[in-house]
């Protein structure tokens, strides 16, 4: 038996192949499905079965993609009759208790409610070693290492119940299970499906028994405090859950491989019937780029900026630097956005230089350092778009802060008389934001380089909110 481990970064999401006398299973797999694919071939492997924990909100399933490749049968729960989201495609309905046996494999499933009502886990018996005492869990969102799942995707009038259901999961569906059971979540650390993961990629269930705070709870504290501990929503998770229940399209090619002329891109920006999606540093960005555009790096940041921050009924288009943006288009279908109509291209390579050189319109957004923000102090508006518990650490006296998540729905609380200085962590998402101003005509935008780690490295003052 082999269990091998597929990460992606950025949205620090875990599937897994489980295999066995040449035989496998693959657990929660992603949409760009070819990985699991490449890694069957190159291992002599036929993939005959595709499982899911739950409908995913963070990304984009790949279940039948792969099952369509592989001839594979989907395993998904049995346990969303009634549910907000159910499974609206073929499948064998999987359910509490039930088996499934592949050469020396049995996985059994366990419904654990909590983050999602349809949740399962799988519990893995190796039966060449024993076929009464499981090797592992995997246990999608339902327990990470050093947290639980949130349980506040269904929205306000749900989540006391689920969060309950949360607590019935960790008291009750698991307690009989050993504590040498080895523990494969479904997310790592950086995930926003739950909070405080610890960086760990695997655990046991005895030493998250130990050292897990939330095992140690009555259910009124572990409702309250799992609440309390949820990261920002992002905007797409619902449109996620509702493309993955419905079942994604399956892509026969990766889209986006097309070099859009300068004349075509000049006619389309005209009419702002695209998103420009601009992949460069915020320096980069800042110095020129086409007006209108949006400013995401390329990176493992991309997915969830991308699917949070881009129209997803909108064509996109990539600008760069570079000539490879394999990467950047499998980060955006992995969060359902397809509809890429191509990259900038003059010959062999895209680039936004065409685009300068051809004398077209160009757009600006001012880097300034820390110490030049601090100089102007009396002369500022400084719009700090971290998350909360960042923003409770320490921040710029007489900031604004509107979390980068929330701020397309917070435009109207922002002056337009004066220059708006974004700041985030490092400037990555302060472009973003500040990027988002432009194209919205907020005049004079700025970005602080290095944002707050540069801000403290230089040993400037930061005001920390009283408690």
């Amino acid at each position: 038996m082999k269990i091998e481990r597929f990460e992606i970064p950025g949205l620090a999401q875990y599937s897994y192949a489980i295999s066995s006398n040449g035989k496998a299973i693959v657990i929660d797999p992603i949409r760009d499905a070819d990985c699991y694919v490449d890694y069957a071939r190159k291992s002599f492997l036929s993939i005959t079965h595709v499982l899911e924990t739950h409908i995913h909100a963070d990304f984009a399933s790949g279940a039948t993609a792969l099952a369509a490749a592989t001839g594979a049968e989907l395993w998904l729960s049995g346990h969303d009759t009634g549910e907000d989201y159910q499974y609206r495609f073929p499948h064998h309905a999987f359910r509490d208790g039930e088996s499934l046996v592949v050469e020396k494999l049995k996985i059994v499933a366990l419904h654990t409610p909590g983050h999602t009502p349809e949740h399962l886990s799988f519990l893995l018996f190796d039966l060449e070693r024993s076929t009464s005492l499981p090797v592992a869990l995997f246990s999608g969102d339902f327990l990470f290492v050093g947290s639980f799942g949130r349980p506040d995707l269904l929205g306000e009038g749900a989540k006391e119940r689920l969060a309950a259901e949360l607590y019935r999961s960790m008291k009750h569906r698991i307690s009989a299970l050993p504590d040498s059971l080895e523990v494969y979540p479904g997310h790592g650390a950086g995930s926003l499906c739950g909070a405080g993961m610890a960086e760990q990629q695997q655990t046991t269930l005895g030493y998250e028994r130990a050292a897990n705070p939330f095992f140690a709870l009555p259910e009124g504290l572990f409702i309250e405090r799992i609440l309390a501990s949820v990261p920002p929503f992002p905007g797409y998770y619902r449109r996620m859950k509702e493309l993955n229940s419905a079942g994604l399209t399956i892509l026969k090619t990766l889209p986006g491989d097309r070099r859009v002329s300068l004349a075509e891109l000049h006619s389309l920006w005209q009419t702002r019937a695209l998103t420009l999606l601009d992949l460069r540093r915020p320096e980069s960005f800042g110095g020129a780029h086409i007006p209108g555009a949006i400013n995401i790096g390329a990176g493992q940041n991309l997915s969830l900026w991308a699917g949070w921050m881009l129209p997803p009924d909108k064509p996109i288009l990539l600008i760069s630097e570079d000539g490879d943006l394999e990467q950047v288009r499998r980060s955006l279908i992995r969060v359902g956005l397809d509809n890429l109509r191509g990259y900038l291209s003059g010959g062999i390579a895209p680039g936004i230089n065409l685009w300068i050189d051809s004398g077209h319109a160009l757009a600006h957004v001012e880097q300034r350092s820390v110490r030049e923000v601090e100089a102007a102090a009396n002369n500022r508006f400084v719009l700090d778009v971290r998350s909360d518990a960042e923003w409770n650490s320490g921040h710029i006296a007489g900031a604004t802060h509107i979390m980068l998540g929330d701020l397309p729905n917070r435009f109207s609380d922002l002056p337009r008389d004066v220059a708006i200085t974004a700041v985030c962590g490092s400037g990555y998402r302060s472009s973003i934001a500040a990027s988002l101003l432009a194209a919205h005509d907020f005049k004079g935008v700025l970005n602080m380089s290095g944002g707050m780690g540069a801000w403290r490295t230089q040993h400037l003052p930061e005001q920390v909110p009283t408690q």
